[in-house]
């Protein structure tokens, strides 16, 4: 495949090195509705005030999920957690980044505020406090041909909400790919682990791991994908194992919440997946089995289509990925193409032939 343009790609010395991806940040008019769905995903309310809610996973963070009261839904960015009080001072000195100051969520901390390339707000964050983690269950064992640690015992996985184990991963479309993938390389130490390409040869999507050195971390953390303008494309959180997945399937299916693609297993990162939407359309995904990379595994490349998202299951349908054209998103369509350096007509018509 021919190259013709920069791939996205590690910093040799960056600002500092994400130890985790934090939390997200919401806006949605309707906190029951908001409250209901992520009890049925598997999340638990930490604290809920009049007009913010703080959700938290079983592993040992106070939340993972932060929805604010507003008049319209909105996906407003990410918190990053730091590994020390100077990496905390390293983000404060960054063009536009705000003082440190306190985080008034659970578990207290500080935190520096500021604006990635795409506009997306990013928390960088230090000092909140460990709480204890939520009682699960283990994970099932499973006979196989090869072993069968399983006898005289059945399988039975309670059926209910499944419990979610942490908060693994958010996908962003952005119109300024090279721009914004490059900053997260070059502030957060974030390591490229996979890039699907366009025919042409130029970067569709990244797949970013944090720099974790020996320690094995998550195929990604943050996945980054071209889009006309930044955009939510999802936020993906663990479960303990494929029965989980399974069960959830079947509650938010009985709770009447809306599907959005599988059951299947994609091929970068492995994760079998799940997704379903919230009440305001945005997309959520449980999965399990994820592949784990250290830090000095060297990017792959790949080619980019609809058939190089899974290995198995159901089709990704043409909703999950075809954008809804409403006036203000032509509008914003029209302004990216003149400003952006990664976006022009053809690579829409591109996009458009692949996935729309």
């Amino acid at each position: 495949m021919r190259l013709c343009t920069p791939q996205p790609a590690r910093h040799a010395s960056p600002t500092v090195k994400a130890q985790a991806l934090a939390y997200l940040l919401f806006e949605r008019p309707d906190l029951d509705r908001a409250e209901r769905f992520l009890i049925d995903f598997g999340l638990v309310v930490a604290l809920r005030t009049d007009d913010a809610m703080y959700l938290r996973a079983a592993v040992g963070t106070p939340y993972c999920y932060v929805i604010r009261q507003a008049p319209r839904p909105r996906f407003v960015g990410i918190g990053l957690a730091l590994g020390s009080h100077a990496d905390l001072l390293r983000i404060a000195g960054l063009p536009g980044a705000s003082a440190v100051e306190p985080v008034h969520g659970p578990g207290g901390g500080e935190r520096v505020r500021l604006l990635d390339p795409s506009g997306f707000v990013v928390e960088a964050v230090y000092g909140c406090a460990e709480t204890p983690g939520l009682p699960r269950r283990a994970a099932m064992a499973l006979n196989t041909a090869d072993a069968q640690p399983r006898v005289n015992t059945t399988q039975r996985p309670p059926i209910h909400a499944p419990q979610v184990v942490k908060l693994g991963h958010v996908v962003l479309e952005v119109a300024d790919f090279q721009a914004t993938s490059a900053w997260y390389s070059e502030h957060f130490g974030f390591v490229p682990s996979d890039v699907q390409l366009l025919p042409d040869g130029s970067p569709a999507v990244v797949f970013m791991r944090l720099n974790l050195g020996d320690t094995p971390t998550d195929h990604h953390t943050l996945a980054i994908a071209q889009g006309i303008g930044p955009e939510f494309s999802h936020a993906a959180f663990e479960l303990v194992d494929v029965d989980a997945v399974g069960v959830g399937e079947r509650v938010l299916r009985e709770r009447g919440w809306t599907h959005a693609w599988g059951i299947g297993r994609h091929i970068l990162g492995s994760q079998v997946f799940d997704y379903w939407c919230d009440p305001w359309g945005d997309k959520h995904e449980h999965y399990t089995d994820g592949d784990l990379l250290t830090s000095d595994v060297p990017m792959g490349q790949h080619a980019v289509s609809r058939e190089a998202m899974s290995q198995w299951g159901p089709p990704m349908p043409r909703s999950f990925t075809k954008p809804k054209l409403t006036p203000s998103r032509l509008v914003q369509l029209a302004r990216t193409l003149r400003t952006s350096p990664d976006l022009s007509v053809d690579k829409i018509r591109t996009l458009a032939r692949l996935f729309g």
